[in-house]
């Protein structure tokens, strides 16, 4: 099957001034969430560790939407992560081409490929959670996962499932970990139009934030993990109970101020993306 058009036209896609404008608007929604998921952390942390909304991407959109106008903004939020998800995937086609490649290409075409697709879940995700609260829908994601993890221990080799699911977990924030030591988030920004200053805050955001952030996400692995070995959904608990169990650490507060202020720099880079944005 000739792909070529398929190509052709999700370059175009790609290249189009107004999806590029409307993923700016989802890559500074992106920031927002992970800058009120850090706030929300920092008060768990120094606010006694109860109360308030989930240290999580559902306690971020529920802030938001109370807030005045805060239902309208949520919608324009959705609009921006989900126009960043087909601005992901635009890019997954550009990568069509390597993949029937040999060797080497067809190898950084597949792991391409791999990130663009997961990418692209995660903004769908964010984008629909927005929704859900835009309309007044909204509820707790560490509820959902625990629901989510419970059905899938219904099915045959559920629990292996769970445990899989799990890895995935750690081994994509032991992957922003690297990403953060190697400065590979660099190849995200078009920083030739970026003066010194603007290229050193960047290099230094990504270095603090994406290894927090990879922390956090293994955090929520270890939880998931957890689930399977004692076959209990109750404990996946998602990114709020990684906070959580952060916390109840020995110098916990002081990690999860650190875990916080790491997500906050993700945020600031993800500004950054939406100012310096890299076309596929």
């Amino acid at each position: 099957m000739d792909t070529s058009g398929t190509v052709s036209s999700a370059r175009q896609a790609g290249d189009s001034d107004g999806l590029e404008a409307l993923a700016r608007v989802g890559l500074i929604a992106y920031g927002v969430v992970h800058l009120l998921i850090a706030w929300l952390a920092l008060q768990l942390a120094w606010g006694g560790g109860g109360g308030g909304d989930s240290a999580d991407q559902s306690g971020a959109m529920s802030t938001l939407a109370e807030q005045p106008f805060g239902k309208p903004l949520l919608w324009v939020v959705a609009i921006g992560l989900f126009a960043l998800a087909v601005w992901q995937l635009a890019e997954l086609f550009a990568q069509l081409p390597g993949l029937r490649g040999t060797g080497e290409r067809k190898k950084k075409a597949a792991t391409g490929s791999a990130k663009s697709v997961a990418k692209a879940a995660v903004y769908v995700f964010l984008g629909i959670t927005a929704l859900r609260f835009a309309t007044g829908g909204g509820s707790s994601s560490s509820s959902d996962q625990q629901g989510a993890v419970a059905g899938v221990f219904s099915w045959p080799g559920g629990r292996f499932l769970v445990g899989a699911a799990a890895l995935v977990l750690i081994g994509v924030g032991a992957y922003h970990v690297r990403k953060g030591v190697t400065r590979k988030f660099m190849k995200e920004v078009d920083t030739a139009r970026a003066s010194a200053r603007e290229r050193t805050l960047i290099e230094r955001f990504g270095l603090v934030g994406y290894p927090a952030k990879g922390v956090a996400l293994a955090l929520v692995g270890g939880l998931v993990g957890w689930a399977a070995v004692t076959f209990d959904p109750d404990k996946a608990s998602g990114l709020d109970g990684a906070m959580r169990t952060l916390l109840d650490a020995p110098f916990g507060k002081a990690l999860l101020t650190v875990v916080a202020l790491g997500i906050a720099a993700f945020g600031v880079f993800a500004f950054f993306r939406a100012r310096h944005p890299r076309r596929t």
